[in-house]
């Protein structure tokens, strides 16, 4: 009988214990859950914001050095960012606004296609037929344009609610320069506690991989996310200079197609014929003189700014932009390929059991 009563007491020690288990448990993964809720709205601005931070560091360890003051380079690092990459996101978005409300004017007045120019009677070679193979596809498919419009109407409204939340995008995106101006001074103190927290979960490998993931981010912000960037602005000066209807759509879209690696130069090339077809000859002979090298600017100017070539395949990179851009507005298209691409660095270093440095 003791050793009965000695049982029953240990299953109802163990019974006790597991309740008290379950509910620290249950605790933690309530105020697990709260805490993530209440972080979740600003997630997106933060991890920008940790990006920013990460890929700007090196220009505020050479400012903290020169200035011997780091609150200072802090301040003139979050300044530089306002007008290098602000400046110009904040011109596309307001061009995206501008060219959705050409589109759906365009729509609402009724989609038409231009009458050739007589000067394009004198090109050499072929002007006349030109001419007329020209006015022959207006009156063609100018019929057809007509009766599609009333189904493309629609989307109008969809393109300026998508527009609309480039406001907030904006807003957004101001306020993780502002976030990532506070985080370079205690950067160092950031990593140093990821990293001790990467320790116990991947030992040995914790600080192995953060240096990786600051490495990729670096890579991909200064190659990819930079030059799509630079190539995007200097392309709608040039739309706007050259009267190109719906610049801001264009110069939009040249940033979406540099960040997913296919190149804009796919753009440039009709937009080019375009101004050939509807200018006069010098106006065109210089806006192709411009756009030129802005279309093989990437080309160059990647390989220079990057450490290292990119791993990552160019699919990862479309979904991580586009998703991104779909989930996370202006902020998600910067963001999603980085953080695909840190997770596919860091996937294959764990992989093959090595790390590799930018």
């Amino acid at each position: 009988m003791p050793i009965e009563s000695d049982r029953q007491e240990e299953r109802t020690a163990l019974r006790a214990e597991g309740v008290d288990i379950a509910i620290r448990v249950g605790l933690l993964g309530l105020l697990a859950y709260w805490s993530f809720a209440i972080v979740a709205p600003f997630l997106t601005i933060l991890v920008w914001s940790a990006i920013l931070t990460v890929a700007l560091y090196p220009v505020f360890r050479w400012l903290e050095h020169w200035l011997d003051n780091e609150k200072l380079a802090a301040a003139l690092v979050t300044l530089l960012c306002m007008f290098v990459i602000l400046a110009p996101v904040v011109w596309l978005g307001f061009g995206l606004l501008n060219g959705v409300d050409f589109v759906a004017e365009k729509f609402e007045s009724g989609l038409s296609i231009p009458l050739p120019p007589e000067s394009v009677k004198q090109w050499p070679i072929a002007g006349k037929q030109i001419y007329q193979f020209w006015l022959r596809s207006v009156t063609d498919i100018g019929a057809q344009l007509a009766a599609l419009a009333p189904v493309l109407k629609p989307m109008v409204g969809w393109l300026l609610k998508a527009a609309s939340n480039v406001l907030v995008g904006l807003l957004e995106f101001l306020l993780s320069i502002v976030i990532s101006g506070f985080l370079f001074c205690p950067g160092p103190k950031l990593v140093d506690f990821i990293a001790q927290i990467l320790e116990r979960v991947l030992k040995p490998r914790g600080t192995e991989m953060v240096q990786l993931a600051g490495a990729t981010i670096r890579n991909v912000s200064r190659g990819i996310i930079g030059v799509a960037l630079l190539q995007s602005f200097l392309a709608g000066i040039g739309f706007l200079v050259a009267g190109v209807p719906g610049a801001g759509i264009f110069a939009f879209a040249s940033l979406v197609l540099g960040i997913i690696q296919i190149g804009p130069a796919v753009l440039f090339l009709p937009i080019i014929i375009w101004s050939w077809l509807t200018q006069e000859t010098a106006h065109a002979l210089l806006f192709t003189i411009y756009m030129v090298p802005v279309g093989l600017i990437d080309n160059f100017l990647r390989p220079i700014v990057m450490a290292r070539g990119l791993s990552a395949p160019m699919l990862l990179i479309i979904i991580g932009a586009i998703g991104g851009m779909i989930a996370h507005g202006v902020i998600g298209l910067f963001v999603g390929s980085i953080i695909l691409s840190v997770a596919w660095e860091l996937g294959l270093a764990w992989m093959h059991g090595e790390g590799s440095a930018a």
